[in-house]
């Protein structure tokens, strides 16, 4: 097994202590940073995608597996910078005002700044005013925004409709996801796109910086996608 495939499936298994050892070997070793960072992490953390989209792994073992990219993503940090890899975007997250739920939220961000976001976090119960700043004063590539429950899923549509109303809304790629939001809905709400899970939503996000997407057109990464 190669440093790459041990990092990835130390990752997958939630083992920090190990990625932490096998980064520091291949520094050694003269593997790039970059190459750790998606050979290894993040490939590792796209098999357990794939495993908890077919029910093999639960919510549980997705968070301990996804803070051990983080702590991975963080030893990693200033080799990027020495490698002069710069962000490969800019995003915004929060959970829509009304919902105080962050699981998923918190997923979705660490695998944004997992494939080479910087992520702005404005945390939960987030209203459309703090919103439209955010979008104002950091100039995201992509708004991701999170609605877990079916009293706040009408909190999407007018988050996208107030920052179509303050002229922002061709400046930003939005994207829809949580518990009660399906694809159906993420077209009739004008959202640029949609993802059922955390490691689908960070391809999106990779996606949408590579198209010129027209708004209103839905995104839609399924279960059946290679994510």
């Amino acid at each position: 097994m190669s440093l790459l495939e041990e990092l990835a499936q130390a990752v997958e298994y939630g083992k920090t202590a190990d990625v932490a050892a096998l980064i520091e070997r291949g520094v050694a070793e003269g593997v790039s940073a970059q190459d750790m960072l998606s050979n290894g992490l993040i490939r590792g953390m796209k098999g357990l995608g794939v495993k908890f989209k077919n029910h093999q792994v639960f919510v549980p073992e997705v968070l301990i597996a996804a803070r051990t990219l983080k702590k991975g993503s963080e030893t990693l940090k200033h080799l990027l910078i020495d490698e002069k890899i710069e962000p490969i975007g800019k995003a915004v997250t929060a959970t829509v005002k009304g919902d105080l739920h962050d699981v998923g939220k918190n997923l979705v961000r660490i695998m944004l700044e997992g494939v080479g976001f910087k992520v702005i976090d404005l945390g939960v119960d987030v209203s459309t005013d703090a919103i439209i700043d955010s979008i104002r004063v950091h100039t995201p590539d992509v708004l991701a925004l999170s609605a877990l429950l079916n009293t706040t899923l009408n909190q999407l549509a007018n988050v996208i409709r107030d920052v179509g109303d303050a002229g922002l809304r061709g400046q930003v790629k939005i994207m829809v996801g949580g518990a009660p939001v399906d694809e159906e809905f993420a077209k009739r709400i004008g959202a640029d796109a949609y993802a059922d899970n955390a490691v689908a939503a960070a391809e999106v996000a990779k996606q949408l910086l590579e198209t010129d997407q027209k708004v209103g057109g839905a995104k839609i990464v399924k279960e059946s996608d290679d994510v």
